[in-house]
């Protein structure tokens, strides 16, 4: 019987994913105290924190040499740098930028193209829940080792976010992506609204972060399997892009998916189309990713835990022979098994299922394709396998 994270730290932690999580949840603060993603300040010593996303770290700071400077106490030979310039404003951006960089903001917040009219009441509050999904998309990005390449450098291949809401004829703005501008309708940070349209779409799960998650997808797919290598092979598995996207957008509204997709696709919305289904399989793989390392960054463990999941074999992966393969599929296993723990923790509270799909074989060698890409374009999992 395969127990859950048994195996996972033993040829996970290491071999996958590194000796220690480089995107670890929890850090300490110089006093002794636990840190996170979100904080700004420590709660016990009300020390100054800054998040450097190079380094994938939250750190206290001391003061540096020139006023507005900052130094880490995580590593104080990392050079000099200054707090976000959106640290005082509702995006709370705790993040860093070095000393001598000409932007004013951070990487993240740099990628904003346009931000929701302040002047509304309800905006400010908005903008905070969206920025803080955002930063952690952005975060994980930068982890894998994918480029993050703001409008403002790069305006033909680089990424920027629209923040809006109704425009003056009183039209709502459609949430999606278009040559690297990701449009986010701002009423979705409002969490009836966004529940209101869940249900509206029959649609198990519906955050802002997997919002950014499956826009983020397509930007990639522009940038990573377009006009590479790898666009036949996408063909091969998830199917023909040229096909008309709005003739599938109507047949799928129309239809609705067909009866058997829990056969071959991660979810009924990634039926619609081969770019739909890359952008919400690509979306599962950074869920699956974040939550197994949130949870060895937090130490969980299952071991005296049986499942009677069967684990997937080796013949379920894109590329069965690759040398990663062992280590990828230990991971998909264990994220089976955390799934499935944590919906149980989620039915105990009487909340809906924390991950409520189901990985068929097909999605898995899709997931595995996926990672493949990610590493070749990153370099960093190459690196972490090869230890």
């Amino acid at each position: 019987m395969y127990r859950f994270f048994e195996q996972l730290s033993s040829r996970i932690a290491a071999p996958f994913i590194g000796e220690s999580s480089r995107n670890s949840k929890v850090w300490q603060c110089r006093c002794g105290q636990s840190l996170f993603f979100r904080n700004s300040q420590c709660l016990a010593c009300s020390a100054a924190l800054g998040y450097q996303p190079e380094q994938s770290r939250l750190s206290s700071l001391q003061p540096g040499p020139q006023t507005d400077t900052w130094l880490l106490d995580a590593d104080p030979e990392a050079g000099v740098f200054r707090r976000c310039a959106n640290l005082d404003s509702p995006a709370a951006c705790n993040w860093l930028l070095p000393a001598n960089d000409h932007d004013a903001l951070c990487i993240a917040c740099s990628l904003n193209h346009t931000i929701p009219d302040l002047s509304i009441p309800e905006n400010p509050e908005r903008w905070r829940k969206v920025e803080t999904a955002k930063r952690r998309l952005v975060a994980q990005l930068v982890s894998l080792g994918l480029q993050v390449i703001p409008k403002t450098v790069d305006e033909e291949t680089g990424l920027a976010f629209d923040f809006i809401g109704v425009d003056l004829e009183g039209k709502p703005p459609t949430t999606g992506h278009a040559n690297g501008l990701i449009t986010l309708d701002i009423k979705e940070a409002d969490d009836a609204h966004r529940e209101q349209i869940r249900v509206q779409m029959h649609e198990p799960y519906r955050t802002l972060l997997g919002h950014f998650r499956h826009e983020v997808g397509h930007y990639y797919w522009d940038r990573l399997i377009a006009n590479s290598q790898w666009l036949e092979p996408f063909r091969g598995l998830f199917g023909d892009e040229r096909a008309s996207y709005a003739e599938s957008l109507e047949r799928h509204y129309q239809q609705g998916a067909p009866l058997d997709w829990q056969q071959q696709y991660v979810s009924a919305y990634a039926t619609m189309h081969p770019w739909e289904d890359w952008a919400e399989t690509w979306a599962h793989y950074l869920h699956m990713m974040d939550a197994v390392d949130t949870a060895l960054g937090f130490g969980m463990s299952a071991r005296e835990m049986d499942f009677d999941y069967q684990p997937f074999p080796s013949s379920t992966l894109y590329d069965p022979q690759h040398p990663g393969g062992a280590a990828f599929l230990s991971f998909v296993n264990a994220w089976i098994e955390l799934a499935g723990m944590l919906n149980e923790l989620s039915r105990s509270m009487g909340q809906p299922d924390f991950y409520p799909f189901v990985l068929p074989p097909a999605v898995i060698a899709k997931l595995h394709f996926i990672h493949l890409v990610i590493q070749q374009e990153g370099g960093r999992a190459d690196e972490v396998l090869a230890q």
